[in-house]
C-alpha cells in the first residue's frame, strides 16, 4: 500500500517525544493500515465511524484515526459526507473505500 509519509509514521517536528513514539510504531503501521482498510471494506455502504474502528479492532483512538488518515490521504478511504454518533453521542464521520479510477483511486464509493 502506498505510504503518504514516505515511509514514517508522522510527527511533531522538533518533540523527541513524539518523534520515538513514530519510531516505535514503524514497524506495524502498514499492518494495521491494512486491518483498517479490511473493516471498512467488510462494512460495505454502511461504513465506519473511527470510534467503530476502535472499538472493532481494539486500537487507541490515536492510532486508529492515524491509520485512516493515511488511508485517506492515499486515496483509499474517503469521507461520505454522512454522520453518525460514536460512544459518547457525538456525531461522527462515516467512512468508506475509494473505488479505482483509471490510475489510482479517486471516487467515493456512494450506494
Amino acid at each position: 500500500m502506498n505510504d503518504p509519509y514516505g515511509g514514517r509514521p508522522p510527527f511533531v517536528a522538533g518533540s523527541d517525544t513524539s518523534e520515538e513514539a513514530a519510531d516505535s510504531v514503524e514497524p506495524t503501521t502498514e499492518s494495521m493500515r491494512q486491518k483498517v482498510l479490511g473493516l471498512i471494506r467488510q462494512a460495505g455502504p454502511y461504513g465506519v465511524t473511527d470510534d467503530e474502528v476502535e472499538v472493532a479492532l481494539d486500537m487507541r483512538h490515536q492510532t486508529a484515526s492515524a491509520r485512516r488518515r493515511e488511508l485517506v490521504l492515499s486515496g483509499h478511504v474517503r469521507d461520505t459526507g454522512k454522520r453518525r454518533p460514536t460512544r459518547s453521542g457525538r456525531s461522527a464521520t462515516i467512512w468508506r473505500e475509494s473505488v479505482k479510477d483509471g490510475g489510482g483511486y479517486a471516487q467515493t464509493v456512494l450506494l
